[in-house]
């Protein structure tokens, strides 16, 4: 008992000079004794103390422009959630955002300190949307479109993407800008998202007019395949609707490879039995029989071995809820 009050009295001590260095703005000094608390809860497994007491440190110090020390406490930080086995949450991820703030652009350790955060969360999508929210406000747009593809958040990454291309691209960009987005999402099996991506980018932006169906062609297509992955549709409604769009897929060389990988995963499309990299069979060899002078129109209605839409909503965006569902595919 005596020892335990002696422990107490040791660390109240600590706190004491702690804040009269803090005071007096002796960091370094201030630096250390953190450093010594830390060892010393830890060996305590005082991890809820712990964990606050790292985090208002940190952020303490970099309010104070002191970069190194301040990060030093953010490591320390990351390491008390890993061995005080903390679950990975919002209240977390709040605070892990703000830290990651806080480490200037050009400090080499930033990048690795992201990293080490997204590893204790085992890449979460939530800390991913956290982080992405973040850059975005910075205007570091491809950044948060990365951290944007392994969330959840579709709505989220179709305003920024707006935003983005407003931004930072040209006009003739604007469809480009979704379809990469919609493409690798598909890819990354979030059609949900990619579908809630493009509904709040078509409808947010303001030089798209209102669809479906839209004025621009490459736009079509994303609807359509949206639609396509939506209802189930089969391999021959896939294979359609690339060749009747092939010359507006041709726009990005890598558009097809994004396309390969989507018909795997949607549509029955063999994968490929050559290196990675390379295109199945199946769908290089469809590709490859394509007509180049294939019909360059847009599908506006019933056809033969076309799109059909069906019902009075055809010309109203699909809400994101439930995506595409005023449509089918012959």
């Amino acid at each position: 008992m005596a020892t335990r009050r002696g422990g107490a009295a040791g660390t109240e001590r600590v706190m004491a000079k702690l804040k009269k260095s803090i005071e007096n703005e002796n960091y370094y000094e201030a630096h250390q004794m953190y450093r010594t608390l830390y060892f010393r809860y830890i060996g305590q497994r005082k991890f809820e103390e712990l964990e606050n007491m790292l985090y208002e440190g940190s952020t303490l110090l970099f309010s104070h422009n002191q970069v190194e020390s301040g990060l030093d406490l953010a490591k320390l930080y990351i390491e008390t959630l890993k061995e005080g086995d903390f679950k990975p949450e919002d209240s977390k991820f709040v605070k892990i955002c703000r830290l990651y703030d806080e480490i200037p652009r050009d400090n080499v350790d930033k990048a690795s300190f992201l990293s080490t955060c997204l590893r204790w969360a085992n890449g979460h999508p939530r800390l991913h949307q956290h982080i992405a929210y973040s850059l975005w406000k910075q205007g570091k747009y491809p950044e948060s479109r990365q951290h944007f593809l392994h969330s959840c958040d579709g709505e989220g990454c179709g305003s920024m993407l707006v935003e983005f291309q407003s931004k930072k691209g040209f006009n003739s960009e604007m469809d480009l800008f979704i379809a990469q987005t919609v493409f690798q999402y598909l890819c990354l099996k979030k059609h949900l998202v990619a579908a809630v991506a493009f509904y709040a980018y078509t409808t947010g932006h303001p030089k798209i007019q209102r669809g479906p169906p839209y004025s621009n062609p490459l736009l079509n297509f994303l609807w359509f395949l949206l639609l396509a992955i939506e209802t189930s549709s089969s391999l021959s409604a896939f294979t359609v609707l690339c060749e009747k769009y092939k010359k507006f897929i041709d726009r990005d060389p890598q558009f097809i490879q994004y396309l390969d990988k989507i018909g795997q995963l949607f549509f029955g499309v063999p994968a490929p039995e050559r290196p990675r990299g390379m295109f199945s069979g199946l769908f290089n060899s469809l590709l490859s029989a394509m007509n180049d002078d294939s019909s360059d129109e847009d599908l506006p209605g019933p056809s033969n071995n076309s799109i059909q839409l069906r019902g009075s909503r055809a010309s109203q965006p699909p809400p994101p809820s439930r995506n595409l569902e005023s449509a089918d595919l012959d």
